[in-house]
């Protein structure tokens, strides 16, 4: 899962992105409302975690243009205001949830999960093809009814692959999905990382498409 957290705090927000990564999402750190605006192919993220003092605006006022824009991706609103009239005027302009800070991180994950959860059968469906069953939500895989035990990086490599069924995949596309825009990518690591999930489920059942990419599923 890719989330984007928007939050101009020094301290924090690299701290929170840290453990988010631990924990197995790919996080991605905004600190302005002028670069979450920016953000690019912001639909492909799937939470936003928000903060609403930014140095350059009121949060409030990025989450409405996003919601006027259709932009359908969960948000969490991740703020120090915790007046209930903040919390209305956060949920009316389209936020799915509310967390005022300080708040413990088991607490923080326990709502991102439980966000994920609501927001299931639309962003995140259960995934089946080829005897293969991902629970994107509860992070299980199943080959032909046998639980299987990927990393989670492998687990994040199979979800794209299966949520893009059929379609050739480029190694710059894979780094983009499983690695945030801070971390130093290396393109080898794909190869290998493919090589291993191949090993975990089959190695048939993704394809080289030599010069352009790989392929989960389809004709060979």
């Amino acid at each position: 899962m890719r989330l984007l957290v928007v939050e101009d705090d020094a301290e924090l927000g690299p701290r929170l992105a840290e453990r988010l990564r631990a924990v197995g999402f790919a996080v991605d750190l905004a600190r302005s409302a002028e670069e979450a605006e920016a953000w690019p192919e912001l639909d492909r993220i799937d939470v936003i975690l928000l903060d609403l003092g930014l140095p350059d605006g009121d949060g409030l006022n990025l989450l409405r243009g996003w919601r006027a824009a259709r932009l359908a991706t969960p948000i969490l609103i991740l703020t120090a205001r915790g007046g209930w009239e903040e919390k209305v005027e956060g949920l009316n302009a389209g936020a799915d949830d509310f967390v005022v800070k300080p708040v413990r991180f088991e607490e923080l994950l326990a709502r991102l999960h439980a966000l994920m959860r609501r927001h299931g059968g639309a962003r995140f469906p259960r995934l089946e093809s080829d005897g293969i069953v991902l629970d994107p939500i509860q992070h299980t895989v199943e080959l032909s009814g046998t639980p299987a035990r990927l990393s989670k990086q492998e687990f994040r490599l199979l979800h794209l692959f299966m949520r893009r069924r059929g379609e050739v995949l480029s190694q710059d596309r894979i780094l983009e999905h499983l690695y945030d825009l801070d971390t130093l990518r290396d393109i080898n690591t794909i190869e290998v990382l493919v090589g291993r999930l191949r090993r975990r489920i089959g190695a048939g059942r993704i394809i080289t498409v030599r010069g352009f990419g790989y392929r989960f599923g389809g004709e060979a």
